[in-house]
Formats: structure tokens, C-alpha cells, sequence
């Protein structure tokens, strides 16, 4: 039994609605009680790729509401609250509280309740002599969302942005950084597994790395510990290696235009906790969920665009077979004069008809969605030449350059100028040295488009400072080094040498070549450097080579920081499935973006450095 953290996770909220009751195999508690959930925006976000109304109704869920809402007094129920340990969300649980709102109140926290915050529970649910009211107080270690089986997010937003800001001071750097070992905490505690930990050395990786080592260590030395062995956890003998990298590990794929199914509607279509809105056919709003109960989802999201229209017309077809057989059989064949001595033979047709309506009615509707949401995607590629980005993108990363018209004849042409921005900065990354007299075309014809050039500024700027830190000879440490270092001395070097050993052309990227290479455990001198945490051993053993640290694993986590991708996810995922035997990865990030949220923050970071035309507002370059 592998990993599955979209099942734990779902286990655990099963649990929370039971009342932390345990639950028997029909996933209900033995006793039913009705019940309201309150939660507040962020656990709806954990909630809603997770549970639906109906799942509610089952759990005995009859009523649910947003904490911040005005409430009116139900009385005779229990209140199941789910919410983050925040000072607001205390005092309105205290105001709840004290108004008698519910008859009862079932607190659980998404991830641990500060000391402070549960002493100022206390002490207000005391003073308004409501305290009876609180039947339990749970911590759940559930402050993360989780969006497919392998698929999970911390949802901190602009984590890229406060890590690289060169104006960040050391205290704000280590609050995100703590708040990043929280959230992965929560992860492992769900999973209920201490992993071994690897990460490059330098930067946010290795201080989240480091940080979570000790917060599993300090927790391992309690007696009543999350993982105490013998758990929930059977998967295998062999612990899983837990991956973490910066974003700026391999700058380029937060960027770059992708041209397969999942990649796209999640960069076009906006695609947001598994859900998304799409025109329909005939106007109006049409709402879809794109999650691991849609069959053509699942088997056709890592294919490329071009292969999805013709798999939605096979099974188009398919389909109409098959009703055309029910209708064949049912309805006998056409003239034909009717026979009593077929009557068994008819009865027993419509009965297999019958039981086959539900599941062709599945089908069909299926199939519309997918037709509906490709319909649209092929309108923005066409628009957009989206094919013709995602390609020359690849050509570029592949080459390590592109011919100058064809540049600039591009950033002519077609696209938005998000598009036009994505590309221009995927030049900057894939150029081996940067030509300045190219770079300043460049730039001219983004001005001409009206594009605000900050990002692309920013990226010129880390790749120009990369130049000098390699020629700056360690004796001579000059402010630009100093700059470079207050950007993580590592990630500015990694900006660039993700560069050279990207998209081999079966687009393997970097990140996949490396977790590859972390998991098989054999000597590499590209990892060879990177730093080994074992929570569970003594402290001075650590970083060591004993063998079991260095693999093979059957099981990883991979967790990007500064925000991941559904391309980074695919090629994570297609490579792990090529491998004999099959391994298991969980991807995780701090925020999934898409290539132009992420190309947002970028524009964030050139203007707080002062770079660019800001002149254009950011809003007009969508």
C-alpha cells in the first residue's frame, strides 16, 4: 500500500465530522448525530477538493457555514468547527461561545494551537461561563491542500516574492521559512512517516531542510508522538526520502508554456482547487470539476493537446456505437414484424439496456465536458499560437539559444502580452551569454507592445549577477556579491545552471533527472553535495553516508519552494511510472502557479529593485 495522502487526509476530516469518533469501514462512526461544520475561507479550500455536499449530508453534516458569517442560535446540535489557530477566529469561537449559539462545540484547529491561543480560549470562555460548552479541542496537522492523490499544496501565497526580496530582513525570511516546515509537518504528520531528507546546499532549501529536521526532532522526543511506531503506517519497511528544492532550482518551468492537456488547462483556463469556469456553448458560465472521479481526465491529462481532441472523438464514437447497440437490440432490427417467441430474448435485452443507461447517461456527460473545455482551449491556442510558444520554448531550452528573427518575429506576433513577457524571459534563461545588442531589441519590441519589462529586467539581472559571481574570484568579494548573497549565494548560481542541463528532448527536466538520482542512491556527482537530514538518528550522525540514508527509496516526496506546476507534477509523475519497479512520488509546493501568476511575482521583485517601466500598470499585461 503506497502513499496516498489524498486518502489520509480524507480519513482524517472523516474522523474530525464523526466527532473524532473512530470510524467503522462504511466510513461513518457507529453512532449518527446531526451536526453543523463552521469553518473559515482557508480549510473550505482544504475541504472543498476533498468532500462534497453529499459527503457532508452522509456524515450527518446538516447545516454549514463560514465562520465570519452572521449565525443564528440552532440549538440541541454540536458544532464541529475546522478552522486555523488564528487570535480572530478564537475570539469568534469565544463570541459563539458565549451567545449559546450551538449546544455544543467540537474545536479542531488545522494545524497546532499556540499555547497563548488556547490560555486566551480559556480564560474567555471562563469569564463568559461558557466553558462547558467546548467538549473537545483537537489539534489535526491538516494545514495543507490536498488536490489529487500525489498532489498537494500549502497554499501560501507569494512565497517566491517574500524569499528573494532583497529588502527582506532576516526575521521575516525566518517566519515564511517556519511557516513552510508547518505546513510540511502537517503533510508528514497525516502521512505519518519521518522521512530521510535531501536538499542542494544554500538557500531556502536547505534552511527549510534544516528546520524541519529539528521540528521532527524535537517532536520524536515526546513520549505521545505523531509517529510513534506501529502506526498508521505499513507502507514499507523502508522510510520514503522527502526532496526539497527552490524555485529557483529551475526558473525556467514556472515560466514556460506547456502544450499537453493538464499543463494547459490549468495555465489558460485558470484551473483552482480541481475546479474551473469555462464559456459554454451556448454562452453563460459553465462550472466542471477536473478530479480523479473523471476517468477521461485521468488517463488522458499528460497527453499532448493534439491527442486529446482525437481520444474525445474515439470515444464520441465509441459511444454512439454503443447506444446505437442498445437501440438495436431493444428495438429489433428495422421492418422486422414482431415474433412472441422472441419476447424472452426482448426482455432479457431490455433489462441489460436498462442496467446500461446510467452508466452510457456517465459517459456522455463526460464526454460533452471534455469536448466543451477542449473547444475552448483550441479557440485561446489558435489566438495565442500556443503550440508555437510551447515549442520554440523548448527549442530555445533545448539549444541554448534561438536565431534572432525568428525572436523577435515571434514577440511580433501572435499572443498576449503575457505570452510575449513568458517568452522573452525564457530567452534570457536559455541564452548561454546574453547579447546585448539582441537583449535591447528585445526589450524595445516589448516596449512597443506595451509590456511591462520589470520581470524580464529581474531575470537579466539575476543572470548578469550569476556571470559575475563566477568571475569574482572569492579573495575580491565585491557588493555585488554581498547583493548576490542576500539572494541566496545558491539560488542565483541555480538560475543558471538549471539552464544547461535542462530539456534533454525527451523533456526530462532537471528536477526529474535529480529526485531520479536521489532515489536510486548511486554515486552522482551532481548530488553528491547535497545535504542528508535523518530525524530519527543522533545529531552527529547526520549528513554521514550510512547506506540507508542514500537509497534506493521505493517512495518520495518532492516539495518545491516558491511555487510549483502541473508540468514539474506530469514529469514527475510520467518518469516514476517508467520505472521497474514502479516508484511512488507525492509532489508538493508552496503555491501552484501558473506561468503567469508566477511571471507576476517576478514583475513584483523587478520593481521593488527599482527595474523595468513600471509605467504600465500590471493589470493590462493579461
Amino acid at each position: 500500500m503506497a502513499l496516498n495522502l489524498r486518502q489520509k487526509q480524507t480519513e482524517c476530516i472523516i474522523r474530525m465530522l464523526n466527532l473524532n469518533q473512530p470510524v467503522n469501514a462504511t466510513g461513518t462512526a457507529n453512532e449518527e448525530v446531526y451536526k453543523i461544520l463552521i469553518y473559515d475561507r482557508f480549510c473550505q479550500n482544504i475541504l472543498s477538493p476533498l468532500i462534497h455536499v453529499k459527503d457532508l449530508r452522509k456524515h450527518g453534516v446538516t447545516l454549514y457555514f463560514l465562520i465570519d458569517k452572521d449565525r443564528k442560535p440552532v440549538h440541541d446540535v454540536p458544532a464541529v468547527y475546522f478552522v486555523q489557530a488564528s487570535q480572530q477566529n478564537v475570539q469568534r469561537i469565544i463570541a459563539d461561545a458565549s451567545a449559546s449559539l450551538y449546544d455544543s462545540f467540537h474545536l479542531n484547529f488545522s494545524s497546532s494551537i499556540p499555547r497563548t491561543l488556547l490560555e486566551d480560549l480559556a480564560s474567555g470562555t471562563l469569564n463568559s461561563d461558557s466553558i462547558q460548552r467546548i467538549s473537545k479541542v483537537c489539534d489535526q496537522y491538516l494545514e495543507f491542500v490536498t488536490l489529487e492523490d500525489n498532489l498537494f499544496s500549502l497554499a501560501q501565497k507569494n512565497s517566491y516574492v517574500q524569499l528573494n526580496d532583497p529588502k527582506a530582513g532576516d526575521r521575516e525570511i525566518e517566519e515564511i521559512i517556519e511557516k513552510i516546515v508547518a505546513g510540511l509537518f502537517c503533510v508528514l504528520a497525516t502521512l505519518g512517516v519521518v522521512p530521510i531528507i535531501r536538499c542542494p546546499r544554500g538557500g531556502p532549501a536547505e534552511m527549510v531542510a534544516s528546520a524541519l529536521d529539528q521540528r521532527l526532532r524535537d517532536h520524536l522526543l515526546s513520549k505521545n508522538n505523531l509517529f510513534s511506531e506501529g502506526g498508521n503506517f505499513v507502507s514499507s519497511f523502508q522510510r520514503p526520502i522527502l526532496c526539497i528544492f527552490d524555485r529557483n532550482f529551475e526558473l525556467s518551468v514556472g515560466i514556460q508554456h506547456d502544450f499537453r492537456y493538464r499543463p494547459l488547462v490549468h495555465d489558460v483556463l485558470g484551473l483552482k482547487l480541481n475546479r474551473l469556469s469555462v464559456h459554454g456553448e451556448k454562452g453563460g458560465m459553465k462550472s466542471f470539476e477536473l478530479d480523479s472521479s473523471d476517468p477521461f481526465w485521468v488517463a488522458n491529462g499528460w497527453l499532448e493537446f493534439p491527442e486529446v481532441a482525437v481520444e474525445i472523438e474515439t470515444q464520441l464514437n465509441k459511444y454512439k456505437k454503443d447506444v446505437d447497440d442498445v437501440n438495436r437490440r431493444t428495438g429489433g432490427t428495422d421492418g422486422a414484424e414482431f415474433d412472441g417467441t422472441d419476447l424472452i430474448g426482448n426482455t432479457k435485452h431490455l433489462m441489460n439496456a436498462v442496467n446500461s443507461l446510467p452508466e452510457l447517461t456517465e459517459r456522455k456527460q463526460v464526454i460533452d465536458k471534455h469536448t466543451n473545455i477542449a473547444t475552448v482551449l483550441l479557440g485561446e491556442i489558435k489566438e495565442r499560437s500556443l503550440d508555437s510558444y510551447a515549442k520554440k520554448e523548448n527549442d530555445m531550452m533545448v539549444r541554448g539559444g534561438i536565431d534572432r528573427n525568428e525572436l523577435l518575429g515571434t514577440l511580433k506576433g501572435k499572443g498576449s502580452k503575457m505570452d510575449k513577457l513568458r517568452f522573452a524571459i525564457i530567452y534570457v534563461i536559455s541564452s548561454e551569454t546574453i547579447n546585448q545588442s539582441e537583449v535591447e531589441s528585445v526589450e524595445a519590441v516589448l516596449r512597443e507592445s506595451e509590456v511591462d519589462t520589470s520581470a524580464f529586467q529581474y531575470v537579466k539581472k539575476i543572470k548578469s549577477l550569476n556571470v559575475s559571481l563566477a568571475s569574482a574570484n572569492s579573495a575580491s568579494r565585491s557588493n555585488i556579491v554581498d547583493w548576490a548573497e542576500k539572494l541566496y549565494g545558491q539560488s542565483i548560481s541555480a538560475v543558471t545552471t538549471g539552464v544547461k542541463n535542462l530539456l534533454a528532448s525527451d523533456r526530462q527536466l532537471a528536477l526529474t533527472r535529480t529526485v531520479e538520482a536521489l532515489v536510486e542512491g548511486k554515486p552522482n556527482p551532481e548530488i553528491d553535495s547535497y545535504l542528508v537530514f535523518d530525524p530519527r538518528a543522533p545529531k552527529s550522525s547526520t549528513g554521514g553516508g550510512s547506506s540507508h540514508l542514500k537509497g534506493p527509496f521505493k517512495e518520495a516526496i518532492v516539495f518545491m519552494i516558491g511555487g510549483g506546476n502541473y508540468m514539474e507534477y506530469g514529469s514527475l509523475q510520467e518518469h516514476a511510472k517508467r520505472q521497474q519497479p514502479v516508484k511512488h512520488v507525492i509532489y508538493g509546493t508552496t503555491e501552484i502557479l501558473t506561468g503567469v501568476e508566477f511571471v507576476e511575482q517576478l514583475m513584483l521583485l523587478g520593481q521593488k529593485m527599482g527595474l523595468g517601466n513600471t509605467g504600465v500598470p500590471p493589470s493590462s499585461t493579461h
